[in-house]
């Protein structure tokens, strides 16, 4: 599994003031009301999951730089472990993920050189490569997150029960079988070697 960069928001600020409710509520035409009682659901979905999400206390920002930091994680062979620990200080231990100080300390948190990571928050390194796998998603046509890709070619949108990744899965190993046309007139090999066929 490979996560990638989608940022909901590219032009948001990194210090925003307003809830989660607040903005919610702003973007789709809702009342407050409306806007938890929907998040309500998100939250138990979470919970079904094993999951603890705090959205009374989640902080809003930018997350250019939490991407780039994946990124840089990646390199170093850790995007799972630093992208599973940028989402959990989100969305469970209400941390501020476009503070690049808090960044900082949740990189170190999973093996990465505090230094390193400091110098490359600093600078513009990985940016090309979040914008490369934005635009792949706009090739794509995804409009949201999450949103699974499985061999560049199923596409699974929002969060979904497990049975409907099985099915999926199912179909995709289906229609992705080899089927052997000339499977008696040719050479068969196999970790034994090669067996010739009698004419």
């Amino acid at each position: 599994m490979t996560y990638r960069c989608y940022e909901l928001d590219p032009t948001s600020g990194t210090d925003i003031k307003e809830t989660i409710y607040e903005s919610l509520a702003k973007k789709y035409g809702m009342s407050i009301a409306q806007a938890k009682a929907n998040t309500q659901h998100m939250v138990q979905m979470a919970k079904d999951a094993g999951l603890d999400y705090q959205m009374d206390s989640l902080i809003l920002t930018n997350t250019f730089d939490a991407h780039r930091l994946t990124m840089f994680a990646k390199k170093q062979g850790l995007m799972i472990e630093m992208t599973e620990r940028i989402l959990r200080a989100h969305f469970t231990e209400s941390k501020h993920i476009g503070n690049r100080e808090t960044l900082a300390d949740l990189a170190a948190e999973v093996g990465l050189e505090r230094g390193a990571v400091e110098k490359m928050l600093a600078s513009d390194e990985m940016a090309d490569e979040v914008r490369a796998d934005e635009l792949t998603a706009q090739q794509y046509r995804i409009t949201g997150v999450p949103f699974f890709l499985i061999n560049k070619k199923y596409g699974l949108t929002g969060a979904q029960p497990t049975e409907v990744f099985v099915q999926a899965l199912r179909k995709v190993i289906a229609e992705d079988e080899i089927v052997v046309l000339n499977n008696d007139n040719g050479m068969i090999c196999d970790e034994n070697g090669c067996e010739i066929p009698k004419k």
